[in-house]
């Protein structure tokens, strides 16, 4: 799934739609498609429809939604890169559209991390397709099947086409995914992406080329305390993995749940007896003082697959208090291990949200 916690974003949002003074809210039992405008739910919301493209690839008439690509970036002198890119769509019922984005860019030969972000309300959503959303000067295209993508920070840009390589695959197979108790949204991802492009950062500018990962979810859900931990992997011998695990606000897993999609396309939705998930090390954030977990041991029972998972770089937080109101560790990775006894090496992403709010 793909994330984030709104809570602090939606109590700035509502403070500074109401002249300073929060409304209150009434969250809904569970996150789904609504024929009518967005709003904060008295009656119970309509069972989940069928996931149907291309409808699905736009964007909904729904409380929350968000468009995620992550991926691996490598220049023609064979220069690592990791980025992200991301655009939130919250609508809440009497007030603007809110729109926000965050973009990063990892350089991991030289051990440094970028980052910056963009906000901006709308008289109405951004609806038409193919879907173009912009949030101030940035800007993502997509069809479901070719993506461009646009942004520039305080010392990086970036322009990059993305090609889809698989057909998109639904989370918990009907594309509903409960990650919570009661709690859940609709989504899927786009697990291979061929990407092509141009890079600037840190004065310089390279051409690259790379493969990416896209989630995208939505739905009528509010999100409050807690967090999750969310992988993406793609393996060298074709398999495709997500996994994710939900805490509560005293960091207890709640659920464990994931989706493998194997060389041949075919698609394996995994549940908690299937995933088993270690930390096998810690990194304190020197600016938010928060400790996030960094180094994982994966393990999915059959198919048969061990992963050793490391941060390609251990500084990957951004503290986006100025758009969503949240700080939050998503960065680059790399995977050894073994599927059905044999080598395999990887790449992906990882997110962790909910660990900063525990810093002393």
């Amino acid at each position: 799934m793909r994330r984030r916690t709104f809570l602090g974003w939606l109590a700035l949002v509502l403070s500074s739609c109401s002249g300073g003074q929060q409304q209150p809210t009434t969250p809904q039992r569970t996150a789904q498609a609504s024929p009518r405008p967005a709003s904060l739910f008295l009656t119970p919301p309509p069972a989940p429809q069928p996931v149907e493209f291309p409808r699905d690839f736009g964007s909904h008439d729904v409380l929350t939604e968000w468009w995620y690509y992550t991926g691996h970036l490598t220049s023609a002198l064979q220069q690592r890169f990791g980025f992200e890119f991301v655009v939130f769509q919250v609508q809440r019922f009497g007030y603007p559209v809110l729109y926000a984005a965050h973009a990063a860019i990892t350089v991991v030969d030289r051990q440094a991390f970028h980052w910056d972000e963009r906000v901006i309300p709308l008289p109405q959503r951004q609806a038409g397709w193919p879907l173009e959303l912009r949030v101030v000067d940035w800007r993502l295209l997509s069809d479901g099947q070719q993506d461009r993508l646009e942004a520039r920070g305080r010392d990086f840009g970036f322009i990059l086409e993305l090609q889809s390589q698989r057909p998109p695959i639904l989370h918990d197979e009907d594309g509903y995914f409960s990650w919570a108790p009661e709690t859940g949204s609709y989504y899927y991802s786009r697990t291979r992406l061929t990407v092509t492009g141009t890079l600037e950062v840190e004065d310089e500018r390279f051409s690259i080329a790379g493969l990416a990962w896209n989630d995208h979810q939505w739905g009528n859900f509010l999100l409050g305390s807690g967090g999750w931990d969310w992988f993406s992997l793609q393996l060298d011998d074709g398999t495709d993995l997500m996994l994710w695990q939900s805490r509560d606000a005293t960091q207890r897993i709640l659920t464990r749940s994931g989706t493998l999609v194997r060389s041949d396309g075919s698609v394996l939705a995994l549940s908690t007896e299937h995933i088993r998930i270690t930390n096998t090390g810690w990194w304190k954030s020197p600016s938010s003082g928060a400790m996030y977990p960094s180094g994982w041991h994966l393990e999915v029972v059959s198919p048969d697959l061990a992963l050793t998972v490391t941060p390609l770089v251990l500084d990957q937080e951004l503290l986006t208090l100025r758009s969503t109101g949240v700080i939050y560790w998503e960065g680059a990775v790399e995977t050894t291990g073994t599927h059905d006894g044999h080598p395999v090496r990887g790449q992906g992403y990882v997110e962790l949200t909910g660990y900063a709010h525990q810093a002393p």
